[in-house]
Order: C-alpha cells, then sequence, then structure tokens
C-alpha cells in the first residue's frame, strides 16, 4: 500500500511539474534588409525580363538548428528592372501588374517547415499579393552558423500571377493573345541573412 501511495505521489509530482513547466518560445532572427535580396523574373516569347524588390522587414524563427516559422513582408513600390527601363518599371508597378498604389505591400508567413536532407527543407505558407492570399510550397537552403548568431535561407519560389488576380496577355485568361503572351508563371530569388 505504501508503495502504491509513493508511486501515486511521484505521478502527481511529475504532472504538475510539467503542467507549470515554460513553454519553449523559439528564437527571432531579424531579417537584415541590406543583405538580404529578392530577384525576380518574368518570360514571354522571345524573351523575358528580371530585376530586383526590396524587403520591407521580416523575422525568422528558430528552434535551435531548425527552422520553425516567420514571415517577411515585401516592398512592391521598389520594383526594379535590371536594364533600368522606366517604362517597364512604371507599368510592372500599375494596375495590369501588382497596382502599388493600392497595394504596396506583398507579405510571405511560413505555416509549415519539414526537413529534407541536411541544410534542407520544404516550406509551405501564405503569400499575399494584391490583397490575394494564396498556399506556395517550396523547397529552401537553411544554415544556422557555428555560433547561432545569424540564419540564412535560400529559395526560388514560382508564382502563378493569374492566382492574384495579375492577368495581363496571360494566354491562359486571352487565348487569342497570340505572341504577345507573357507567361503565367513567374519566379522570386530569395536570399535571406537574419540575425539575433
Amino acid at each position: 500500500m505504501k508503495l502504491k501511495i509513493t508511486s501515486l505521489a511521484l505521478i502527481l509530482i511529475v504532472a504538475i511539474s510539467s503542467a507549470f513547466a515554460p513553454a519553449f518560445k523559439a528564437t527571432s532572427y531579424k531579417v537584415d534588409l541590406t543583405k538580404s535580396t529578392i530577384g525576380w523574373a518574368g518570360k514571354k516569347i522571345g524573351g523575358g525580363h528580371n530585376g530586383s524588390i526590396a524587403l520591407k522587414s521580416g523575422i525568422l524563427l528558430v528552434d535551435g538548428k531548425t527552422l520553425t516559422g516567420g514571415n517577411f513582408v515585401i516592398d512592391m513600390t521598389t520594383i526594379k528592372d535590371v536594364e533600368a527601363s522606366a517604362k517597364l518599371e512604371g507599368h510592372l508597378k500599375a494596375e495590369d501588374f501588382f497596382g502599388v498604389d493600392k497595394f504596396p505591400t506583398s507579405t510571405f508567413v511560413i505555416k509549415k517547415v519539414t526537413a529534407a536532407t541536411a541544410g534542407k527543407v520544404n516550406i509551405t505558407g501564405d503569400l499575399t499579393i494584391k490583397g490575394i492570399t494564396n498556399p506556395v510550397s517550396f523547397p529552401a537552403d537553411f544554415q544556422v552558423s557555428a555560433d547561432g548568431s545569424t540564419v540564412a535561407a535560400k529559395a526560388n519560389i514560382v508564382v502563378d500571377r493569374t492566382k492574384y488576380g495579375i492577368k495581363f496577355r496571360s494566354k491562359s485568361i486571352f487565348p487569342d493573345v497570340g505572341d504577345k503572351l507573357i507567361e503565367d508563371n513567374f519566379e522570386l530569388a530569395i536570399e535571406l541573412l537574419a540575425k539575433k
């Protein structure tokens, strides 16, 4: 009987201790805007265009060496063409494309991260462009520095612009657009460096 009471007391102490144990809080790393980049690339018949967009803010949440969450905000008003075409930049900022007067930012929020291989993860999250949110998934490289002071993430994301209401010269929307079509998919090449 004494053994049963002792066992019961031990179980009760463990249960109470577990209930009041502090919940783990992931370490937050702030994205360094001066050392992080976003490149974009779009294709059309006979060529394409590419350039850059600046980040406005971002954080990555890390548990030890594991990416667990985070988000970043893209400043859509900073869209640049690599050839510095003011005409193209103006068109990309117009309502036909990203409508930056009404939608100056786009966001990505990480919802799920699963391990792939060493240094690689699969990320699923919500991408919001022009006020429209869709889930996207992609593989990414992810590294934590030896001293744990910085983390780096790198990924290429393929985005179907028509899911965000960007239909200009889309063959899937306008089948008679002919050789003036612009591919529905564009790519974002993202490189993030974040610090504690």
